[in-house]
């Protein structure tokens, strides 16, 4: 199995400089990731950097706490700069509400403005319940996303092997996990759970194999 193919290499860090970004696009190149993830400002400089390979630019949508009610202008703007992915926060304060038309609404306005381009639902799952987690997987599908994601690396906690089975089952294909998946071991046993997608921010140790 090539790992690299399915590995989004991520760098969404509050500091992250111009430099790091340029060194995560380089490395992508060499290792051939799946795609790069990085925060909307550095979009277009990722897409000038990647516009001749096969690597997917993507980007973070309502980041990382996925109440704020502008997404459909952030993925618009992230269109426009050449984005490959959106990776969208669910609005989990609407969830726990039992807002669920609100939330799906939210999504489907995304899904919309992205224009045929992946949309990946993150649902946040340390805050959720089994029969939530269900739910929230059952509402992303309806409302036109491609992918449901673990969480964004800034919960109580990351990606789950239970999680992951039980949003495979719950969305079918198209499930990307992430958070804390620093090992290659770590990477397979996702994968093998139902994983499509793995993202992580040491994605060099994961390929080199470097615990």
């Amino acid at each position: 199995m090539k790992i690299a193919e399915y590995i989004d290499s991520t760098n969404v860090k509050p500091n992250a400089k111009k430099e790091d970004i340029i060194k995560l696009c380089r490395d992508a190149v060499k290792y051939k990731f799946r795609g790069v993830c990085i925060s909307p400002t550095w979009v277009k400089l990722a897409k000038q950097i990647l516009r001749k390979e096969n690597i997917k630019v993507i980007t973070v949508i309502g980041f990382p706490f996925g109440y704020s009610l502008t997404k459909e202008e952030e993925t618009r703007k992230a269109v426009n700069d050449g984005v490959d992915e959106i990776d969208m926060v669910m609005n989990i304060s609407a969830f726990k509400s039992k807002k669920y038309k609100f939330v799906e609404e939210d999504i489907k306005r995304v899904v919309k403005v992205a224009e045929g381009r992946n949309v990946k639902v993150i649902i946040e799952c340390c805050y959720l319940n089994k029969e939530e987690k269900i739910k929230a997987c059952k509402i992303a599908k309806r409302a036109g996303a491609k992918f449901v994601k673990t969480s964004t690396g800034y919960g109580k906690w990351g990606a789950r092997l239970s999680d992951v089975r039980l949003m495979r089952k719950a969305f079918g294909e198209g499930v990307k996990a992430a958070g804390g998946i620093r090992t290659y071991e770590q990477a397979l046993k996702f994968l093998k759970a139902g994983a499509s997608v793995i993202g992580t921010s040491t994605a060099v140790k994961i390929v080199r194999k470097i615990d």
